[in-house]
């Protein structure tokens, strides 16, 4: 992924931009933040990768990503989509559960917003989540298998499935720290992120799993190696960055537990 340094198309809560934006760039993508309705198809046309985030959505904005979409899918960009707080606002989750069927290469949310986009449940308290993601597990194969996509489910252990032509692939990804839920952005950055591993692994001829896999592995790990050296909540927002950054493969690989969960 660094060696590819993939342009991430950043469709995107306005409240994270900046730690968006940082985050990406300590990973080793670049990014951009592209959401005019007259620009965003253009973009979405030559960026590796395109996330659509809906957790403070404009109107503008709205036509931008339906843009951005469409010029995503005409071009085989991969897109992700991140279903924020879908569940209990309408309006959200209208957009969300419309875009399955538009193909995003990868959904990225905690489990109530998982359990709410499968229609299997309301959502969480807002942006946090209020079920376990065991609970979550039947719902992301659901999706995966709509979408023909990789669902990827958020929480203390994150689980990453694939559900499509028959064939079942779910991955359990243990890394992090408890100090990732107390620093904004965390989440809406790995969405970001998730669609840059995917963009430079398209580009390599890997899998859309294993780039998600990737990615969650990346950011966990940095969330570990960052709650080592961090007390609160202000250093380690540093600290995790700095860790995205400096973090070998092979540092990764040794900090994150993988489990092949496949049937």
């Amino acid at each position: 992924m660094r060696g590819a340094e993939p342009l991430v198309h950043c469709l995107t809560n306005s409240v994270v931009r900046q730690i968006t934006a940082d985050v990406l760039l300590a990973a080793g993508a670049a990014p951009a933040m592209v959401d005019h309705p007259d620009e965003a198809g253009d973009f979405a046309a030559v960026a590796s990768g395109v996330l659509i985030n809906v957790g403070n959505p404009t109107t503008e904005q709205i036509e931008g990503m339906h843009a951005a979409i469409a010029s995503a899918r005409d071009h085989g960009t991969p897109w992700v989509l991140d279903p924020v707080a879908v569940g209990g606002l309408a309006l959200r989750t209208g957009l969300a559960t419309g875009w399955l069927d538009h193909g995003p290469a990868a959904i990225r949310a905690n489990a109530s917003e998982i359990v709410a986009l499968a229609g299997a449940g309301a959502g969480g308290r807002g942006v946090d989540s209020t079920h376990d993601v065991a609970v979550a597990l039947a719902p992301a194969l659901s999706l995966a298998e709509r979408t023909g996509g990789i669902v990827a489910v958020t929480g203390p252990q994150d689980i990453v499935v694939t559900n499509s032509g028959g064939s079942t692939i779910a991955t359990w990804v243990t890394s992090g720290h408890p100090l990732l839920q107390k620093v904004i952005g965390t989440g809406c950055a790995l969405g970001a992120v998730t669609a840059a591993y995917l963009g430079a692994a398209r580009t390599a001829g890997l899998p859309d799993h294993d780039a998600v896999v990737a990615a969650h592995a990346h950011v966990g790990a940095a969330g570990t190696a960052a709650g080592r050296v961090a007390a609160g909540p202000g250093l380690f927002a540093v600290a995790w960055l700095d860790a995205l950054y400096t973090l070998t493969p092979e540092e990764i690989a040794d900090t994150v537990t993988l489990l092949d969960a496949s049937p």
